[in-house]
């Protein structure tokens, strides 16, 4: 399911946006660190009931959705609502950037996946 990538594409983020491991909600971090190689970094975003994540930018990426739920969303093509279904999954080549929060009554989960390039 692609329903995000294609609609979070921006041409180019302020380079002051924090990416999603800096960014939070309200001051509280929302995203972990699962994994940092030299390869690749895994971050566990997890949204209780009306948190979400304030904006910031993402580099290219793959997510997925462990616990899915309602979100309001805003982006480059405005305002909106969207439920990402548990196990869905969505990739973006493109520098993204946006803010979500939960609208739904249930904890959500989404793994990010981002490749690092060889320098």
């Amino acid at each position: 399911m692609m329903f995000l990538a294609a609609a979070l594409i921006v041409a180019s983020p302020p380079a002051e946006l924090p990416d999603p491991l800096e960014a939070g909600w309200r001051g509280v971090k929302v995203c972990e660190v699962l994994q940092d190689t030299a390869a690749v970094r895994v971050l566990r975003c997890a949204f209780d009931p009306s948190v979400g994540h304030e904006r910031h930018r993402h580099a290219p990426h793959v997510g997925y959705v462990l616990q899915g739920g309602p979100v309001w969303i805003k982006d480059a093509d405005g305002e909106r609502e969207v439920e990402p279904a548990t196990g869905a999954s969505w990739s973006s080549d493109g520098v993204t950037v946006h803010e979500i929060r939960n609208i739904g009554d249930t904890t959500q989960i989404y793994l990010i996946i981002e490749p690092k390039t060889a320098g």
